[in-house]
Parts: structure tokens; C-alpha cells; sequence
């Protein structure tokens, strides 16, 4: 993965990009080019490849040919299809550790209004493993109020969560795309975005 300063409106672009795993390749020559402000949703049956690709795109596997190039400063913000929250730390933990893991200085109330805005107001103390499963996805989810990377890349982000929680996370992503935010993402449910391009696997 490269990561290039030169601000322009391009964020992403791949070149060849190809991974196998158990003498099959998942995908070959893959090319991609995404701007500012635009989704891209990749979609495939199970065992396909999507989250696998988007672990490349972030920079979490590497056993790939071909090269990302990022136009971006800093990471892409990565939240994988799992929960990915500690059950014996309460949510306000949660966020406190995962702002961390990205050298994030966060205040307690810039934890507890990102919360809020996933309707998690009154479970800052709560543990995580006390929580409903979409409650504690909505706690990993929150990290899209409390974090500022100017790229998501989000595993199926709807999963396990409300209706409520789908609208919620859907008009954030919105949010995010008109402020020329880019956006990755996975999801077996149909949604509608600005200037969203979809890749396919097989």
C-alpha cells in the first residue's frame, strides 16, 4: 500500500491487483478508481473475495500482487463485518481504545455525543458483553461520529442493527460523502447513495 500526501481528487486507485488463496484466485487485475465524495459497494456470494479485498484496500492483509495507492495522509478507516468490541470494557472504554489504536486524542464527551448519536446515551459505563449484539455494533459504529479519516472502508456496516440503526448509519455516510468523503463498503442489503459505483465479484 502506498500512501501519497499530493492532494487531488482522486483517493484510490489499484493496478493489477490480484489475490489467490487455496489455488484460487479470488479476483485478477483488479482496477479500481475512486474520488472524493464517491461509494464504491462491492458485492459476491460468500467466500467470494469481498472481505478479503477490503482488508487489502486497508492495508490489513498482504498477501496480494499489484499495488493501492492511496491519495490520503493517513489510513482509511477500517470496521470489519465483526462486532469488534472488547465484552469486559464498557462502551466509552471501547471507543477510548479504539480511538487509541489510531492515535486519536478524544475527549470523554466527544465519546459520549458519538454514542448518543447511535441512540447509546445512558450506556457509556455499561460492558460491552452485557449488550444486545447490535447494541454493541452500534458501539463499534459510533466510530464514525468520533473519528475523521477521509476514507471508510466498512464490511457490511447494516448487519445485526435496526432499522433505526440502518437509517441512522446510512444518512452518516451521506454526511460523510458530501463533506468529499469516500466511502468502501460491503452489504447484502440494497442502498442508495450519491455517485456510487459497484464492483462485482465471482
Amino acid at each position: 500500500m502506498v500512501l501519497n500526501t499530493q492532494m487531488n481528487k482522486t483517493m484510490l486507485e489499484t493496478q493489477q491487483l490480484t489475490c489467490e488463496r487455496n489455488h484460487r484466485f479470488l479476483f485478477q487485475d483488479l482496477s479500481i478508481s475512486l474520488n472524493k465524495g464517491e461509494v464504491l459497494q462491492v458485492d459476491g456470494a460468500n467466500g467470494a473475495g469481498k472481505s478479503t479485498l477490503l482488508k487489502i484496500l486497508a492495508g490489513l492483509y498482504e498477501d496480494f500482487e499489484g499495488e493501492v495507492m492511496w491519495q490520503v495522509e493517513d489510513y482509511p478507516l477500517y470496521i470489519g463485518h465483526k462486532v469488534g468490541v472488547k465484552d469486559a470494557m464498557s462502551a466509552r472504554e471501547n471507543l477510548m481504545w479504539l480511538a487509541d489504536l489510531q492515535a486519536t486524542e478524544v475527549s470523554q464527551g466527544d465519546i459520549d455525543s458519538a454514542l448518543a448519536k447511535v441512540s447509546l446515551a445512558g450506556y457509556e459505563d455499561v460492558l460491552c458483553g452485557e449488550m444486545s449484539e447490535g447494541q454493541r455494533k452500534r458501539v463499534n459504529l459510533a466510530r464514525l461520529f468520533l473519528l475523521h479519516n477521509p476514507v471508510w472502508i466498512l464490511d457490511e456496516p447494516f448487519s445485526a442493527i435496526d432499522k433505526e440503526g440502518v437509517a441512522c448509519i446510512t444518512d452518516r455516510i451521506k454526511e460523510h460523502l458530501s463533506d468529499a468523503g469516500t466511502v468502501i463498503l460491503t452489504s447484502h442489503q440494497t442502498v442508495e447513495f450519491p455517485n456510487i459505483q459497484s464492483l462485482t465479484l465471482s
